[in-house]
């Protein structure tokens, strides 16, 4: 008999929506709303697959794991809180769902893109604070078009970064995509230049990217300072592919126009976090991937890991 454990599922189910029935058809299935760290050791006793959601698994807690755990599945894309090597060591194979939220989080870009070029959120502001001057006198804020603007893709050959691409064109967007593997892309309006180069000539910059020891601060003080004074950053990703600090800076200076954050390093932010109080930031809560029917057709693909695992043809290995 296979069991199976999800360890923090209410960072998953957080509205008590989701359906489970394709997990259950597959094994016995032992559900905690919240992790205690204190008690990951006993609650993954006797269990054969461990679920978890952006859960940190040390390689010291994973050492520590009962022989019966044979799978690790991370919840999601991105799997930097798992120990994959040590897990590897102890023979346990991790896994991830990949290109469960694509649409979601490509939409999230392109509607962070869409709101710097109209100023949407500082006018809402202006009206909360019973301010109409944007009525009655000239428009007091930035406000241009989107198509022949430059938009960056740090990890654009990604299915994320592919699906921006694809929205930006339609808008009538110029791309330039830096990418580890330079491929290629049959558009006039789509090129690949070095990540310097990138910086340099984009209107907007998406960070599409996986965090890795690479990619770590991949975007610090150095680099901001490449980009245009009336250029955006954005970031979908992992909030420690910016350096925050450096990031806090160049948009104090004026070094760039803003920025626009679903994740952070640390996250959350601490309250008193200076991102909170700059009108040029928007800031989300990791939200891209937690619409529901990503978090619904993460289940779905989900179990079809589970299920390959069990038929000894293990899908989406990480390690």
């Amino acid at each position: 008999m296979v069991n199976t454990v999800f360890l923090n599922l209410a960072k998953l189910n957080f509205d008590n929506k989701l359906d489970f029935s394709s997990i259950t058809k597959l094994s016995t299935f032992t559900k905690y709303d919240e992790n205690i760290n204190e008690k990951i050791l006993e609650r993954v006793k006797g269990q054969t697959i461990i679920i978890t959601k952006e859960l940190p698994l040390s390689g010291k807690l994973i050492s520590e794991f009962p022989s019966s755990v044979k799978l690790i599945c991370e919840a999601g894309t991105g799997y930097n809180n798992i120990d994959i090597a040590c897990a590897r060591k102890k023979g346990i194979t991790v896994c991830n769902v990949p290109s469960y939220s694509t649409q979601a989080v490509a939409n999230l870009v392109i509607t962070y893109i869409l709101n710097f070029s109209s100023s949407l959120i500082q006018q809402q502001i202006m009206l909360k604070e019973k301010n109409f001057d944007n009525y009655n006198k000239h428009l007091q804020l930035p406000h241009f078009e989107l198509q022949n603007k430059t938009l960056g893709v740090i990890g654009g050959y990604g299915a994320i970064g592919r699906e921006v691409i694809k929205i930006a064109l339609a808008i009538g967007m110029n791309i330039i995509i830096y990418s580890r593997s330079e491929k290629s892309w049959e558009n006039p309006n789509v090129h690949f230049a070095s990540l310097e180069e990138l910086l340099k000539q984009s209107d907007f910059v998406s960070i599409n990217c996986p965090l890795t020891k690479d990619t770590l601060h991949l975007i610090n003080k150095e680099r901001l300072k490449l980009m245009k004074p009336s250029a955006f950053i954005i970031n979908t990703s992992r909030g420690a592919i910016i350096k925050e600090t450096d990031l806090i800076k160049s948009l104090q200076n004026g070094d760039i126009a803003g920025a626009a954050l679903d994740v952070q390093d640390p996250e959350p932010p601490e309250i008193n976090n200076p991102l909170f109080d700059m009108e040029n930031v928007i800031l989300t809560p990791h939200i891209g991937w937690r619409r529901f029917e990503s978090r619904q057709r993460l289940i779905e693909l989900m179990a079809g890991n589970i299920e390959s695992f069990i038929k000894g043809k293990p899908i989406n290995v990480v390690n």
